[in-house]
Formats: C-alpha cells, sequence, structure tokens
C-alpha cells in the first residue's frame, strides 16, 4: 500500500506543478519517474509519451496509467491516474467558481499572459529534448523534418502522420531497414 500511496503522491505532486498539458509535463515526468524513482527508463517513457498521444484521451492521464500499469498492474494504474487528475479537478473547480468574477481584472489578464508565455517555453524545451534524443541518424532526420512540415505547413492531422509514420516504420522494420 506505501507504494501505491507513494505513487499516487507523485503524480499528484505532477499533477499539481504541471501547467499547460502533456507537453509541459515531460521535464516533470522525466524528472520524478525516470531519475528519481526509476520507475520507468528514458526509452521507455517517451514510448508511453507517443503512445498517449495517439490514443484517446488527455495525455497526461494516459502516461500516467502507462506508468501505474507497468509498476502495479491495474490498481497501480488506478493509483497514478487518480493522482494527476485530481489537482486539476480541484483546480478547475476552484477557478470556475471565481473566474467569471476576476477575468475582468488587468493583472489577472497579464498573469495569465506571463503563464502562456512559460508553458511555450516548457513546451519548446520538451520539444528538443524529444528531438535530441529521439531523432538519431538521417532517416529520423528526415521523417521528423516531413512529419513537421506536412503537420505545420500543409495543415494534415497529426493523427494521419502518427498513423502513416507508424505503418511506414513497420513496413521498413520488416525489411531490416530502419531500428
Amino acid at each position: 500500500m506505501k507504494e501505491l500511496l507513494t505513487m499516487f503522491a507523485t503524480f499528484f505532486k505532477i499533477g499539481l506543478f504541471t501547467f499547460g498539458g502533456g507537453y509541459a509535463m515531460l521535464p516533470m515526468l522525466q524528472r520524478e519517474v525516470v531519475e528519481n524513482k526509476k520507475w520507468a527508463t528514458e526509452d521507455e517513457l517517451m514510448d508511453y509519451f507517443a503512445i498517449s498521444q495517439c490514443t484517446p484521451g488527455v495525455i497526461a492521464v494516459n502516461t500516467a496509467t502507462f506508468i501505474g500499469h507497468k509498476k502495479r498492474g491495474v490498481l497501480g494504474a488506478t493509483f497514478t491516474t487518480f493522482g494527476v487528475v485530481l489537482p486539476s479537478f480541484i483546480i478547475i473547480t476552484l477557478i470556475a467558481t471565481v473566474l467569471t468574477a476576476f477575468s475582468d481584472i488587468v493583472y489577472v489578464q497579464y498573469a495569465l499572459a506571463g503563464i502562456r508565455i512559460v508553458v511555450a517555453a516548457l513546451i519548446t524545451s520538451t520539444v528538443i529534448k524529444l528531438i535530441i534524443k529521439g531523432v538519431k541518424n538521417l532517416f529520423q532526420i528526415t521523417m521528423c523534418v516531413l512529419a513537421f512540415t506536412l503537420i505545420v505547413f500543409l495543415g494534415l492531422s497529426p493523427v494521419y502522420i502518427v498513423i502513416g509514420a507508424a505503418l511506414f516504420g513497420l513496413a521498413m522494420g520488416k525489411w531490416g531497414k530502419i531500428k
């Protein structure tokens, strides 16, 4: 039971201090889950994060569920999921209660603008770390640039890009062209 409570507390902290969604959560997940607790390796975390992006639901919740399940099965998944969701539930409930009364205050608008800037920096940092750790050869660089181009400049849905990349990776792996 102690381990389950530790898992809950760890993901509660991650949920409490991660602003900006799943991408902004990755640095904290990496520090807590990989470095501090050693519940997953760097590669496993990247795999969980990638799968979480491709499955329905919130990335943070999906990632927490995968890690909890790996560590302690369904019970672990339940504790980590509840841990990561509870802070958002509490905060959103509090904000919804008072936001309409304070949303017109200029200082609240300034604070939110500042938070958005930091979230953008967190997401950029995460993307750079993912590229450094996951893109290691010319083939992967080409795939990364192609996916970026198709999504950003041509407006294709990331869902189609991820499915296409997975199918392409499976085909290339079958013929031994990529690792």
